[in-house]
């Protein structure tokens, strides 16, 4: 295989970076193509060279961490697994013209190393899913905190408007960004907004109340708004009971109860005294 791959030389370099090149539509300018291929291709001699042809053996390491990065940058750029793995694949129809007058040992060296590619092209896609899988996991968690923003209210008084289903990964981030509103801002009243939450059933209502008894901890009142007439009701029929949480049916009136509580009025809705 050695000899077959070195025989080819800059024919099959270029061969190769053309095809790669194509399949990529251009999104990679050549040189960094041929770049990449150059460093896959002199790895991948240097590990024939060992006499292994383990793709996850030692030998082929440094190949691995390249194919490894090679698939990371595709991934970032959004390019599909199948444009990924050709970058692979492609080595093989670059040693097609070099086969047209070989010989048997040629042909079986080019079995050979075909194989060889094909779990180089698996170990590829594996690494590019990985890629991919952590990417979407961030973007998950990104949209997860832009889903769920605390805002000061008003002087010592936050709110912490939901909107959609309330998980317990949910649950868990806005109690971490709560808690940590709170201690930021001083504040001893939070406001638990529920207008945009489709529905109350027992596991969303139990995840409120971990977060209200979370922020009594801290030493904050908690008040839930939000509460209409059918979530009213839903919480009725299913039993679950708020205890001594303060409920109202609107942001505002929730915001003129915990205003209340701290020792603030509201004048003419706009402005506040003490």
């Amino acid at each position: 295989m050695v000899t077959l791959l070195s025989r080819a030389g800059e024919d099959l370099a270029a061969g190769w970076v053309d095809r790669v090149s194509s399949s990529l539509g251009g999104r990679v300018s050549r040189a960094e193509v041929e770049n990449e291929l150059r460093e896959l291709y002199t790895a991948l001699l240097a590990a024939l060279r060992q006499e292994s042809v383990d793709v996850y053996g030692e030998a082929f390491g440094e190949l691995r961490a390249l194919l490894t990065e090679l698939s990371r940058s595709r991934a970032r750029q959004g390019f599909s697994p199948t444009e990924t793995a050709l970058s692979v694949f492609s080595l093989k129809q670059a040693l097609e013209p070099v086969l047209s007058d070989g010989s048997e040992d040629d042909v079986r060296a080019y079995l050979q190393l075909s194989a060889l590619l094909d779990g180089l092209g698996l170990f590829t896609i594996e690494a590019y899913t990985r890629t991919r899988e952590e990417l979407i996991a961030a973007q998950a968690e990104q949209l997860l905190e832009l889903s769920t923003p605390v805002v000061k209210l008003w002087d010592g008084v936050i709110g912490v408007p939901l909107v959609g289903t309330l998980d317990s990964a949910r649950t868990m981030v806005v109690m971490e960004k709560m808690l940590q509103s709170l201690l930021d801002t001083g504040s001893e009243q939070a406001i638990i907004d529920i207008t945009g939450v489709p529905a109350v059933d027992t596991e969303v209502a139990q995840h409120l109340l971990k977060t209200v008894v979370a922020a009594r901890l801290m030493g904050a009142e908690c008040t839930i708004s939000g509460i209409r007439p059918q979530i009213a009701q839903t919480i009725v029929a299913l039993g679950i009971d708020f205890g001594d949480i303060a409920t109202k049916a609107t942001l505002a009136d929730a915001l003129r109860h915990a205003l209340r509580r701290a020792g603030t009025t509201l004048s003419n809705g706009t402005g506040a005294g003490r």
